[in-house]
């Protein structure tokens, strides 16, 4: 999946993946909150990012031209507080010591 937002590319082939989740039931089960998404850093500006999709009810939705939301797919970037605040909740400790240790206390 690749975008260009304000000025800065993603693209999840060219971008370091550091790991994945998802919540709620199969995509096309019907529920309207199930997503998935993977976090990225790219490799020259070190900036975080997360792809993924999701049904209506999710980040991921999209507008429908009924005016409701449709389930959909995007890249949306992120600041480090927001993506460590993302590998906390999804990605193992190990993930969030190797690319945040320079926000974690002891």
């Amino acid at each position: 999946m690749k975008a260009i937002i304000d000025g800065v590319r993603y693209d999840t082939e060219k971008a370091e993946y550091l790991g994945g989740n998802e919540h709620g039931c199969y995509p096309g089960s019907g529920d309207f909150s199930h997503w998935s998404a993977e976090l990225y850093r790219t490799p020259k500006s070190h900036r975080y990012f997360l792809a993924g999709e999701g049904g209506g009810l999710t980040q991921f939705a999209c507008h429908c031209a009924d005016g409701g939301s449709c389930g959909g797919s995007k890249i949306i970037p992120i600041d480090a507080d927001e993506a460590m605040r993302w590998a906390e909740q999804y990605l193992d400790v190990e993930i969030i010591e190797e690319y945040f240790s320079e926000m974690i206390e002891d």
